[in-house]
C-alpha cells in the first residue's frame, strides 16, 4: 500500500513560482498576463494609499502568502489583498486577509473554472468574515463584490462607475476605470474576445 505524502507550509515556502497549499497538494498557478497584472497593480496602489492614510492595515500585490487552517486548504495568494493582522518578517502572513482580490486571467472562465472560483471564495468565507472580489476585464460587470455574509449575492460594479469593498474596507472607494487606464487605448485590448465569445 503506498502512503501519500502531505505537502506542508515548509515544502510551499521553497517553490519558486506562485502556489497554493490545497487538500495536501501544491497547486501551481499560471503567471498572469499582461492586462491582468496591471490591473492588479492598479488595486494594489490603491490600496497602499489606503492604507497610508488611514495608517490601518497593509496592502499587498501578487503572490503574497496566507497562512490559513482549514481541513482542506492552507493557504491563499491573491492578485492584491489588504491585511490587518501581525505582521510575520519573513515568512508567509497568518490568517486570511479581510479583502482579496482575484483578477481573471486568460484561462479563468468556463464552468470549470466558475466553479474552482466559487469554491476558493466559500474558502475565503470559512475563514472569517471578509471581502472577495472577482475581476473580470472582458466583462460587463467588471467587479463582483462578495461579502461573507451574502456569498451568492455579490454587488456590481461596472465601468465609469465607483466600487466598495464595505463591510471590510468601509472608507475605501476604486474608481472601476482605473482597472483600465494603462491599456484602455491599447487596440490589443480591443480586440480582446467580448463577454459573449468566453467559453
Amino acid at each position: 500500500m503506498t502512503i501519500a505524502t502531505r505537502a506542508t507550509i515548509q515544502d510551499l515556502m521553497q517553490v519558486s513560482n506562485k502556489a497554493e497549499l490545497v487538500q495536501g497538494e501544491i497547486v501551481f498557478m499560471a503567471p498572469s498576463g499582461d492586462f491582468p497584472s496591471s490591473a492588479g497593480g492598479a488595486l494594489y496602489s490603491s490600496l497602499r494609499d489606503h492604507a497610508r492614510k488611514t495608517g490601518s492595515g497593509r496592502a499587498y500585490a501578487d503572490n503574497v502568502g496566507y497562512v490559513v487552517r482549514l481541513a482542506h486548504r492552507e493557504s491563499f495568494s491573491p492578485d492584491s489583498s489588504f491585511h490587518v493582522g501581525a505582521r510575520s518578517g519573513m515568512r508567509f502572513l497568518e490568517g486570511a486577509p479581510i479583502f482579496a482580490v482575484e483578477v481573471r486571467s486568460e484561462n479563468d472562465y468556463g464552468d470549470a473554472a466558475e466553479r474552482s472560483m466559487a469554491q476558493k471564495r466559500a474558502d475565503y468565507f470559512a475563514c472569517g468574515k471578509f471581502v472577495v472580489w472577482d475581476v473580470d476585464l472582458l466583462g460587463i460587470e467588471v467587479i463582483r463584490s462578495y461579502p461573507a455574509d451574502l456569498p451568492y449575492s455579490p454587488r456590481v460594479f461596472k465601468r465609469d462607475e465607483f466600487a466598495n469593498a464595505e463591510p471590510a474596507l468601509p472608507e475605501w472607494v476604486f474608481a472601476v476605470n482605473a482597472l483600465f487606464e494603462s491599456f484602455l487605448d491599447s487596440q490589443d485590448f480591443i480586440s480582446l474576445p467580448s463577454l459573449t465569445n468566453k467559453v
